[in-house]
């Protein structure tokens, strides 16, 4: 099953953002233009149990997760829900800046969860089977 981020889990920014803003910063941020998809982890538990249930062997599931979020926008709004002001040339005097460490290599800008396009539906509305393409041996 091919989803995004878990919001909350070991692996999410959430977290990491939480702590760099509560050590007064920065934020560190890849790219601005960065974006991800997040799921909270009792949706994900849920809908990886309902895809597993309708797996036959060897399929590929993708999960629904709405739109991606800018990642640069998700540390904003961080910033501005613990009650600080994003720290930037328009408001030098800020609490938080935002710096940019670039992408490591590999790294894309946006999510692929799927090699190819063309998702079919399943019985449940935001569970899809993926039909990927595979090279021959």
């Amino acid at each position: 099953v091919r989803f995004g981020n878990v919001l909350g889990s070991s692996g999410s920014v959430v977290p990491l953002f939480r702590d760099q803003i509560k050590q007064g910063g920065p934020v560190t941020v890849t790219h601005p233009d960065i974006t991800r998809y997040f799921m909270t982890i009792p949706e994900a538990a849920q809908l990886v149990l309902q895809a597993g249930a309708m797996g036959e062997g060897g399929d590929v599931f993708l999960l629904d997760m709405g739109q991606s979020v800018k990642i640069n926008d998700l540390a904003v709004k961080l910033i501005r829900l613990m009650g600080l002001e994003l720290k930037d040339q328009s408001n030098p005097d800020g609490d938080i800046a935002i710096e940019y460490s670039g992408l490591r290599p590999g790294e894309k800008l946006y999510e692929e969860l799927l090699i190819g396009n063309e998702p079919m539906p399943t019985a449940h509305s935001r569970i899809m089977r993926g039909r990927e393409i595979s090279l021959a041996w």
